[in-house]
């Protein structure tokens, strides 16, 4: 036995490899169980065609054994095995994989299309030291008649020398490291935390990873006592639920996988379950939950689907997999196509990302759209939980989702009860009807009060009812719908009257205008614009806005942090040419006019849900009239 120097002939390499590249150290077993599984593919691989292996695939496995008095983890697999020379050559250089050169080999052989071997860097294997202050790897290749053991402390060396083992296959010693003020170890020796990794990263890896488990059970001999009962369990569920034909899968299995996986109470609103081959061949597997997560709306939440790479774990939540209005969707995505880097923890580039990202939202859509047209109520209960996000991806990155969004997004309407689509609203439109009409507020109650509404309704014209602070915004990125443009009716410019009745509101306004700028001017700049209008049915007053500032838009961008409050709605005041309170302004002199406008401001605002800039004064005013 001679004492050798890794290839890479450098501590400082293997020092970074151990402390640099994985992010968390319980990553060492997920690599060392894929090592494992790749040996054994490599034998499965061969028993297809030679006939000297003996094993069938259900004689595969992959054992894990804890010995806490000594501090020693064993993993032990019946796969390939090594000779010497591959232990020198695999183990000895670091970054040289077998695994990779394995796949090269037998890229062109049919035979090899239901092997997937995971570990492509030659790197993963020294992961362990992490956890280890000294491994020991004794390995038999299948055919040969010796077994030879590695071991090593680090980045000082390696020894290698030949030994006994009667099967083949390879056994990895982990001689765990003390505790340290930081770092517990410790926990990779118990049970149930091998058990949680192994689910948690390995849960899919299609050999069995058994373990011998200790279960406290009531002693039949005498009442009130237990003893410790030992038994060998698999722990790991091997087939994927999104690899199984869908047929075989039950509404119950989706449910309890769901409910399981993703820590909720509730059954999911709805199960995507898709196979994509094309550009980028992957499973998928998503959920909508019935509710949002408790902190859905904090800043910790954080979104994304698991992502697998051949059903080992890569990244618990990959971001980039969906788009912030889906931010809601759990789930998970398996792909074989990945590009991984060295760790296995990050992609390596993103373009296959990119394009499995694009189908799946794609899928998603499809999927809302499919439930918008044959399950209206699960869909309106969708809205009601998740449809804010829907609007916000309308308005987001400047509208570059708006087109895929637009026929998802509802709103409550005058129409009837309960929510609308814009293409069952342009449905209904007569054909003379070239706006969509909307009105905000904080509420359809609210709404309902506005006096412009009357006047819109009285006209046959149906009207949505924003009453999200996101609402106005995402209707003005979309700017249009099949032609239609949109149309507020609190906005100045909005004008529903035949030609004699807009003659007749323009020509009093003319002979008014006397009258107007002393009300303008009473107000200062609070208005741009005093007149009359005959749009306003029975109530005397109304706010509107002029320009694209509406005055919903002004309430919501005022209360957002760091406000400018130079963004504000140009007011104007709009009197009922029709009602008592016109002759009442006329036959005022300049004192009460000047009280009266004010007192008028003052009750439109309130109307429009806004602010009173002077309350006791208006209370006074209001006083002094009565």
């Amino acid at each position: 036995m001679r004492k050798k120097q890794f290839k890479a002939e450098s501590k400082k390499l293997l020092d970074m490899m151990i402390n640099s590249i994985y992010t968390h150290k319980e990553i060492f077993l997920r690599e060392l169980i894929s090592n494992a599984s790749d040996a054994i593919d490599k034998l499965y691989f061969k028993s297809l065609t030679d006939d000297s292996v003996k094993l069938s695939r259900n004689d595969f496995k992959i054992m894990i054994e804890l010995d806490k008095d000594n501090r020693i983890l064993t993993i032990t697999d019946n796969g390939i095995g090594m000779t010497g020379e591959e232990l020198e050559n695999n183990l000895g250089t670091i970054a040289k994989s077998g695994s990779l050169n394995f796949k090269k080999e037998n890229a062109d052989n049919e035979k090899a299309e239901d092997i997937s071997v995971i570990g492509q860097f030659g790197v993963g294997f020294y992961s362990s030291f992490m956890v280890a202050d000294k491994v020991e790897v004794v390995s038999k290749a299948f055919g040969d008649e010796q077994a030879h053991r590695w071991t090593s402390s680090g980045a000082d060396g390696y020894t290698i020398e030949e030994c006994d083992k009667e099967q083949a296959g390879t056994v990895i010693t982990l001689h765990i490291k003390a505790d340290t003020e930081n770092e517990h170890f410790s926990d990779y020796l118990e049970q149930y935390k091998i058990d949680e990794l192994v689910k948690k990263y390995s849960d899919y890896i299609h050999y069995p990873i058994q373990m011998e488990m200790s279960h406290q059970v009531p002693d039949p001999e005498n009442e009130g006592e237990y003893i410790t009962e030992i038994s060998v369990e698999t722990l790991n569920s091997m087939v994927p639920l999104w690899r199984k034909s869908k047929s075989e899968i039950t509404d119950e299995d989706y449910n309890n996988f769901y409910k399981d996986k993703f820590m909720d109470y509730n059954n999911p609103q709805l199960v995507i379950h898709s196979k994509t081959e094309g550009q980028a061949t992957f499973d998928a597997l998503m959920f909508i939950p019935e509710n949002p997560p408790y902190d859905f709306y904090s800043k910790e939440y954080e979104k994304g689907l698991s992502l697998y790479s051949n059903g080992v774990l890569i990244m618990e939540k990959c971001s980039d997999l969906l788009p912030d209005y889906f931010s809601f969707v759990k789930g998970l995505v398996d792909s074989a196509d990945l590009s991984l880097n060295i760790s296995r923890e990050m992609l390596q580039h993103d373009h296959q990302l990119k394009i499995i990202a694009k189908a799946i939202d794609k899928k998603i859509k499809n999927e809302l759209k499919k439930m918008l047209n044959n399950d209206r109520e699960k869909y309106n209960k969708f809205f009601k939980t998740f449809g804010l996000q829907l609007k916000y991806g309308v308005y987001a990155n400047y509208g570059m989702d708006k087109d895929g969004l637009k026929d998802l997004i509802m709103f409550e309407s005058s129409n009837a009860d309960g929510y609308t689509t814009l293409s069952e609203y342009v449905g209904r439109m007569a054909d003379s009807q070239e706006s969509i009409y909307y009105a905000c507020g904080d509420s359809v109650n609210k709404i309902e009060l506005l006096p412009q509404l009357d006047a819109v309704k009285e006209k046959g014209y149906e009207v949505l009812y924003f009453t999200d602070e996101v609402d106005e915004f995402a209707i003005q990125m979309l700017m249009e719908y099949e032609g239609k443009h949109f149309a507020n009716i609190c906005k100045d410019d909005l004008d529903l009257s035949t030609d004699a009745e807009k003659e007749a509101i323009s020509k009093k306004n003319e002979d008014s205008k006397e009258l107007l700028d002393k009300m303008k001017e009473a107000l200062g700049d609070k208005v741009s614009a005093v007149k009359f209008s005959n749009k306003l049915g029975s109530h005397p007053v109304s706010i509107s806005a002029e320009g694209y500032v509406s005055l919903e838009m002004e309430k919501v961008l005022s209360q957002m942090p760091g406000a400018n409050q130079g963004v504000k709605a140009q007011l104007v005041l709009e009197i009922n040419s029709n009602h008592s309170v016109a002759e009442k302004l006329e036959k005022a002199d300049d004192e009460q006019l000047k009280k009266y406008v004010n007192l008028l401001y003052s009750s439109a605002r309130l109307i429009a849900g806004l602010d009173i800039e002077n309350p006791t004064e208006f209370s006074d005013m209001l006083a002094e009239m009565m």
